[in-house]
């Protein structure tokens, strides 16, 4: 079976064939390859969350449940981003779910005095990872160019990254206890990196730092 492909999307049907062939299938009927040879950059959020919802761009499609493209507003003057979907996450399709989303719809709500529908928040990696385990270098950057169309689409006054995974891979800057708290000019956004709430749990004697950094965050919303 051979297949030329005309584009990347096109692995995901090359994938089927190797199956079918490992199933012991030698021959099936002729079909149409996709013939679309323009595939035009999304030009609205909801046209980005389509194409994440379908992407094959990498091993996580695999093993997902489904793709978390993003939730909140599209109008959001904040955007928070954590590195990876949990398992949490993943099983139940809420970007909210566990002690961990509970612990950062309290600092939203009752902190920033924000609704989770006013603000936006995603991953930097869309879909699970196997095992629970850290994505790796490369299944991030299958998904960078998602997470920065996001926020070229959105553009918020302030990006806030979750943990350290998140303010590294996006800044490429590993010094984030140094930073943690701070307010960084990141292109043309203010980004404050804070704890992890499920590092907060973890550690409760850090709750009181990231209260401090959480008025940080509405202090530059305000401004």
């Amino acid at each position: 079976m051979v297949v030329v492909l005309k584009s990347y999307q096109n692995l995901v049907l090359l994938q089927n064939l190797y199956r079918l062939k490992a199933m012991g299938f030698e021959y099936i009927e002729h079909f149409n390859v996709n013939d679309k040879t323009n595939y035009e950059k999304p030009n609205t959020l909801e046209a980005l969350a389509q194409n994440i919802a379908s992407c094959h761009l990498c091993d996580l499609s695999k093993s997902r449940t489904q793709s978390m493209s993003g939730y909140g507003s599209k109008d959001a003057k904040l955007v928070i981003i954590d590195y990876s979907v949990s398992q949490a996450q993943d099983s139940s399709n809420s970007y909210y779910a566990g002690r961990s989303g509970e612990t950062l719809k309290n600092m939203i709500e009752k902190v920033l005095h924000l609704s989770i529908d006013d603000i936006y928040l995603t991953h930097a990696v869309k879909c699970k990872p196997l095992q629970s385990n850290k994505p790796s270098p490369s299944e991030y950057n299958s998904c960078k160019n998602y997470l920065f169309s996001q926020l070229d689409f959105i553009k918020p006054k302030v990006i806030v990254t979750l943990g350290e995974d998140a303010y590294t891979h996006i800044t490429g800057d590993t010094n984030f206890e140094n930073v943690r708290g701070h307010v960084i000019d990141y292109k043309e956004y203010k980004l404050i990196p804070i704890y992890h709430p499920q590092y907060l749990l973890r550690n409760p004697h850090l709750k009181k730092i990231t209260l401090n950094d959480l008025k940080t965050i509405k202090s530059c919303l305000q401004d």
